[in-house]
């Protein structure tokens, strides 16, 4: 059986994803939020494939003594790096049907800080 949690957070998410698409030109900055992990990725709707991605798993969080919302914020400036390399500067923010705040919003803050507009 589903939570009342993840079925609200479904719910959600459905009802933003009706209203919002990312293209090749405006990608939708899609965010996953597990647990422990914090995962973000540049989805083009249209063609259906995962642009760039940066995850908390991955090496780039150094040392490994940072909050998760330091975590989250270091993701979303390496997110940011890696789609001004590829040439993408706007993006869709799609919260995933989580609240924006904590680790979400540090993230998106971490990509506006490293050169991507939304």
């Amino acid at each position: 059986m589903e939570s009342r949690k993840v079925t609200r957070r479904t719910s959600i998410r459905k009802r933003v994803r009706r209203t919002i698409s990312g293209t090749a030109e405006r990608p939708r900055l899609s965010v996953f939020r597990s647990n422990k992990q914090i995962y973000a990725q540049l989805i083009d709707d249209i063609s259906g494939v995962t642009m760039i991605a940066a995850s908390s798993r991955e090496e780039i969080l150094g040392d490994g003594n940072k909050s998760k919302v330091e975590e989250a914020s270091i993701v979303g400036k390496v997110l940011a790096e890696r789609a001004v390399a590829a040439g993408i500067s706007n993006v869709v923010f799609d919260r995933g049907g989580y609240l924006y705040h904590g680790r979400v919003k540090s993230l998106a803050e971490g990509a506006r800080n490293g050169g991507l507009k939304f």
